[in-house]
């Protein structure tokens, strides 16, 4: 222990949120709800596969376990702040997994970019650029093809019993 404060901050409270309407709200405070179809959907698989791999892999301190917080440590979550376009890219894409070719549940992390660029930075870095989604898409590209421009070598497969909702 090094004596310095966790820079999550203090915990106040752990509580526990459907794992739905968790991703309904971090979708719109992630992207902007206005932006393109495929990047919503994009954003939607990169948001759910984050809190996933979390969920699998939950964190102790201070004597609370928890998942995400709602830091810059993890996702923006604002309870209760789902959007109509973020909602549909969310149910569109709800019975879909962007995997390791193993299968293996991987944590999949973005930041915002730079407007008008794919952000070739983030090429195959295991990170996805907010702003290049919504470039890529304004390409043409679908959601499948922006997550393969940034994830090189994984894989979309169906999640069994899950429905679009």
């Amino acid at each position: 222990m090094s004596g310095e404060p966790d820079p999550r901050g203090r915990i106040i409270y752990v509580t526990t949120v459907n794992f739905d309407q968790y991703c309904r709200d971090v979708i719109p405070n992630e992207w902007f709800p206005s932006w393109l179809p495929a990047s919503l959907e994009s954003g939607a698989i990169a948001v759910k596969m984050f809190a996933w791999y979390h969920h699998l892999h939950p964190v102790t301190v201070g004597g609370f376990t928890f998942d995400v917080d709602n830091t810059v440590n993890f996702q923006t979550y604002k309870a209760f702040s789902d959007q109509d376009a973020t909602d549909r890219a969310y149910y569109r894409t709800r019975s879909l997994a962007f995997v390791q070719p193993s299968g293996e549940i991987f944590e999949l992390n973005y930041r915002a970019g730079y407007e008008n660029s794919p952000n070739w930075q983030y090429r195959n870095s295991q990170k996805m650029s907010q702003w290049g989604t919504q470039f890529l898409a304004s390409q043409g590209r679908d959601f499948l093809q922006i997550l393969q421009f940034y994830y090189v070598g994984r894989s979309l497969v169906s999640i069994p019993g899950v429905g679009k909702g």
